[in-house]
């Protein structure tokens, strides 16, 4: 297990049960970033591959 899946399975067991919004989510990391500037661009990054999950692979 990495590190960070603490913090995965923390938000699984806490909150699993939850049905979330996207725009709930995108506030939350919004939130997150201005209380966290250093983790702009990994929350970025991570925004950034929800968004494109499902785009056609241009391989």
């Amino acid at each position: 297990m990495y590190f960070t899946d603490r913090g995965i399975e923390e938000l699984s067991e806490r909150r699993g049960e939850e049905t979330i919004t996207m725009d709930w989510l995108a506030e939350r990391l919004r939130d997150f970033v201005d209380l966290n500037p250093e983790f702009e661009v990994p929350v970025e990054r991570l925004a950034t591959w929800l968004a494109r999950l499902d785009d056609d692979d241009e391989d």
